[in-house]
């Protein structure tokens, strides 16, 4: 949800589009500049978050970060910026942020420990919010395309710290990353909670796919209309285990953002209400 204006607006624009849960940036997420949450505007965020219908709201951390960094200055500057975006959560009341593991760039097992630790590092630091980690498509050299590793960040983190630490699954990087929502939506969430543990389960984000399953590659699509289609969506929705998740689109928003998204909502909550004959 846009924050053009201040993080103030956003309750308001998300009420305006029929949503009842939000995702912000609290900074521009494609640069370093950090700014800070001022009492006042702090103030009014939690104000118009009281006086909307959004009862749930996550943060997205910045592009940039990559806490798996080999290279140290990189790594330094990765470590300080998600500092300061746990910061201006906390002062906004905003429980939870939504992390991409990093790009561990050289080899994978040190590029999961540099991660792990750097988790550690920021939460040690500022206490308060939470922090859900957030599955990948597994391009390239990104961590936490599989089970397995989103587990052992979490399970790397010492354990005073690890009841901060959820998880957000994104349905279109599970079916880039090989995970079959389509034709084994029980098998993929049995999967996950022998791995991970669907406790830890805190936010969604509910997007359709542009390219095939197990193409490693991050384009979302809007709901039902990509590689993926209706079913796993109509799942999501019905499943009564994620009645109580968060769950977020980041799908296209064309030339009108607001009419598009409201689109994607009312299907949403059309494939909640429907019954299987």
């Amino acid at each position: 949800m846009s924050t053009a204006g201040g993080v103030e607006t956003a309750p308001a624009r998300g009420t305006e589009i029929g949503a009842t849960a939000i995702q912000i940036f609290t900074k521009t997420p494609n640069q370093w500049r950090e700014p800070r949450i001022d009492k006042g505007e702090a103030e009014r965020f939690r104000a118009a978050l009281g006086q909307s219908r959004i009862r749930a709201v996550v943060s997205h951390d910045s592009y940039l970060i990559n806490l798996a960094s080999p290279v140290p200055a990189l790594r330094a500057r990765s470590i300080n910026s998600f500092k300061s975006e746990l910061t201006r959560c906390r002062v906004l009341g905003v429980p939870y942020v939504v992390t991409h593991p990093g790009n561990y760039m050289d080899e994978r097992a040190p590029g999961l420990v540099r991660n792990a630790a750097a988790y550690e590092q920021c939460l040690a630091a500022v206490p308060g919010p939470d922090i859900l980690i957030e599955t990948t498509a597994g391009a390239g050299t990104a961590l936490g395309a599989t089970f397995e590793e989103l587990a052992a960040l979490r399970d790397r983190v010492r354990p005073e710290l690890q009841d901060r630490i959820g998880f957000c699954a994104d349905t279109c990087h599970l079916h880039a990353a090989g995970y079959d929502l389509v034709n084994d939506w029980g098998g993929v969430w049995r999967e996950w909670d022998e791995t991970v543990g669907l406790e830890h389960l805190k936010c969604l984000h509910l997007n359709d796919s542009v390219t095939a399953f197990g193409s490693r590659r991050d384009r979302h699509a809007l709901i039902g209309e990509g590689t993926m289609g209706p079913e796993p969506f109509r799942n999501a929705m019905r499943d009564p285990r994620f009645a109580g998740v968060i769950k977020i689109i980041e799908t296209p928003k064309g030339d009108d953002a607001a009419a598009t998204d409201r689109r994607m909502l009312r299907r949403l909550r059309a494939y909640h209400s429907s019954k299987r004959s």
